[in-house]
């Protein structure tokens, strides 16, 4: 044991000497948490929309102001007047309206006479998250000109009651649990992959070898070494995340023991999972190449930034064997939702197995080199 916590010392020593090196393993999940949580995950304002107006009949003038209504209250959407659908429909291709709406001639005129009125929207597809933002408000400013001026006094329509059991929940709170796994992972790769890699080229696994160290001796000290720098990424970024994100959860002891749980067995994971990766790599090269792939491969299907449910199948397969996964539901579990024991222990379980499992077929593969 004292040998095993030698190495484990030395590691830390080496760790904390680079400022640097952790700084650096903590700005990318922070900066990904505070541009991605803000640039995405909200809602379109001020788009530019085109009104190509035909009509100029009093239900026309309804659209109009329907439009003036969201420009001033929601903002969804600010209008444009247009003279021609043409010019309309090249502005929408080429980038300088986001939609265009028609009101054809004669839409007054078949609006009084019941005739199935059109309006026309054109929209830039090539932009999904904005072209169906501006159809749904669309839709809803259809919906409230076709209400009946007098309602019927019985309600007889089917209404739908929807329950929110959380409060509203931000996009950055959402991509908390993914930047703390993303700290935790680069942890790993930076302070346990590469400075694993660049170690045993220098040949000082070799020198630890010529001493009594056992190699078994060894790896458990360069593992728990590892997993202790992840437990500190991912408790540093947990509090500064939380804070950022306005999440008081940091300030409740069971949560934070939960919180604490979840990180422990992730770091175990992680670092299984590295070494397992890297026991037979010699190359110093080859972690910094692996790094950008593994950071796609491993975070992107784990739902830390969309849900799993939308994946077609083999992108699923992925995510069920990715601890990713596993670690952002259990983070989530107890930052967005509160919800216990009960709802972490799978995550626990598979966690720890995955480590520990990853660890023990590992450990036979070191080798000495000489």
């Amino acid at each position: 044991m004292n040998r095993m916590m030698a190495i484990v010392e030395r590691e830390m020593r080496k760790f904390f000497r680079s400022p640097v090196l952790m700084i650096m393993s903590m700005m990318l999940p922070l900066v990904q948490l505070v541009i991605l949580g803000n640039a995405f995950g909200g809602k379109i304002v001020n788009a530019r929309v085109g009104v190509v107006d035909y009509d100029h009949g009093p239900e026309a003038v309804k659209v109009h102001e329907a439009f003036d209504a969201v420009a001033a209250t929601i903002k969804t959407f600010k209008t444009v007047d247009y003279s021609d659908e043409r010019t309309a429909r090249n502005d929408v291709q080429t980038g300088k309206l986001d939609g265009a709406v028609i009101i054809p001639a004669q839409y007054s005129r078949r609006v009084y006479a019941q005739d199935a009125p059109e309006l026309g929207l054109v929209v830039d597809n090539s932009d999904q998250f904005m072209s169906s933002s501006l159809e749904s408000e669309m839709q809803s400013l259809v919906d409230a000109l076709n209400a009946p001026p007098i309602s019927d006094p019985i309600d007889k329509s089917v209404a739908l009651d929807v329950v929110e059991i959380y409060p509203y929940v931000a996009y950055m709170k959402f991509l908390l649990s993914g930047s703390i796994a993303l700290a935790m992972y680069v942890s790993v790769m930076i302070g346990g992959g590469m400075l694993y890699i660049d170690d045993k080229a220098r040949g000082v696994h070799e020198g630890y070898l010529v001493t009594p160290i056992t190699g078994l001796e060894l790896v458990m000290g360069l593992n728990v070494a590892g997993a202790i720098k992840a437990v500190l990424a991912g408790i540093s970024l947990t509090v500064i995340g939380s804070l950022m994100a306005g999440m008081g959860v940091i300030f409740h002891p069971v949560q934070d023991l939960e919180l604490l749980c979840v990180i422990l067995v992730t770091s175990i994971a992680f670092n299984g999972m590295m070494f397992l990766m890297m026991v037979r790599v010699d190359d110093p090269l080859v972690p910094r190449a692996m790094f950008g792939v593994l950071n796609t491969l491993l975070f992107f299907p784990s739902g830390a930034i969309y849900p799993i449910a939308a994946f077609p199948k083999w992108l699923q397969g992925i995510a069920l064997v990715d601890p990713f996964t596993y670690a952002i539901h259990g983070l989530q579990s107890i930052l967005l939702k509160d919800g216990g024991w009960a709802s972490i222990y799978q995550d626990l379980l598979f966690l720890g197995i995955f480590g520990l499992g990853t660890l023990l077929i590992a450990t036979p593969l070191f080798k000495r080199t000489l």
